[in-house]
């Protein structure tokens, strides 16, 4: 059952005015949802990392929203993609869907990625692109005001969608790999409703990582980065993580830390054929260790082999 949020008509009406100002401004931060394993997750912003695998890999994840206050929403994404060749080339193929939500709004993105694959340097290297189409919804009907009549907030649904386009390109070597990307090149405009414009910023992508061998052969030593800028902040996640494996078992864990926000600590592992894992972020600034946000992520890979008529090979074969 929806429940509804009972304010004042005067306090609506400044609701309403910030956030119709918050829609033409630069001040608005942090568009794009983040979340804690980007380094599973890596197509969400970089369409280069589409096929990089021959699996068809399949990864679903939930993040919710600072624990502790209400309707503070969460972030939900599915996606998928694969790989496949063509006279000789490799190419890659994708598709996602996320939807982001918090209080009375709604932010849904559909997205079809394609990546092209070659050898370069010993490595291979990707060239994606991305088609976004974003949705974004005001939900009025959740609102309670104390003059139902008012006409300063809306008492129903107001949406705007646009169109967006994403690039990047992704590299791997042995056990080193790194991206860049660009989301929201063409700066779309989503007119909410008739007197309100949400225009989303570009945000620009950097990851590396590397796996490190110890002395002993069943454990690995993983450093992850993920670098974002949106034109207006800059934020770095710093990640190591320590990898088990043995017999096609695996278990993993570690910590992020992102200078002046938060420590995120997760741990997961294959199980059956499904690799699961789980993060807690605590804000080491701003609303304190308490207001977290949870993670899970649930993923699974399939071999798909064509070449064998009339059957399909399946098998988990690697942490996502």
């Amino acid at each position: 059952m929806n429940k509804k949020l009972r304010i004042p008509s005067f306090l609506a009406k400044l609701v309403l005015t910030l956030l119709s100002q918050c829609f033409v401004a630069d001040m608005i931060a942090q568009q794009e949802p983040e979340f804690a394993h980007y380094f599973e997750l890596e197509t969400q912003f970089n369409p280069a990392a589409v096929g990089k695998s021959t699996q068809l890999l399949i990864n679903g994840a939930y993040q919710s929203h600072a624990t502790g206050y209400d309707d503070a929403g969460g972030t939900m994404l599915l996606m998928a993609n694969t790989a496949f060749q063509v006279l000789g080339s490799r190419h890659g193929v994708g598709a996602l869907f996320q939807n982001d939500e918090i209080g009375l709004f709604s932010t849904k993105r559909f997205a079809l990625q394609y990546a092209f694959h070659f050898k370069l340097f010993g490595g291979v290297m990707s060239v994606g692109a991305e088609a976004d189409m974003i949705n974004e919804s005001v939900d009025g009907t959740k609102v309670d005001l104390a003059d139902a009549n008012d006409p300063a907030f809306p008492g129903s649904e107001m949406t705007g969608s646009a169109f967006g386009f994403t690039t990047g390109l992704y590299y791997q070597r042995g056990a080193f790999h790194a991206g860049v990307s660009a989301m929201h090149l063409t700066s779309p405009k989503l007119e909410i409703g008739e007197t309100n414009e949400y225009q989303l910023k570009p945000h620009y992508y950097f990851t590396a990582g590397y796996n490190i061998r110890t002395h002993n052969p069943f454990f690995k030593i993983e450093p992850r980065v993920l670098l974002r800028y949106d034109g207006t902040e800059f934020r770095a996640n710093i990640t190591a993580a320590l990898r088990y494996e043995r017999e096609k078992k695996r278990l993993y864990g570690g910590v992020t830390y992102t200078p002046e926000r938060s420590v995120t600590a997760f741990v997961g592992g294959q199980f059956h054929g499904v690799n699961l894992s789980y993060s807690y972020e605590a804000f080491t600034s701003g609303l304190g260790l308490g207001y977290g946000q949870h993670e899970v992520t649930l993923g699974y890979s399939l071999d798909l082999d064509f070449s064998k008529r009339g059957r399909n090979y399946h098998k988990s074969v690697r942490w996502l």
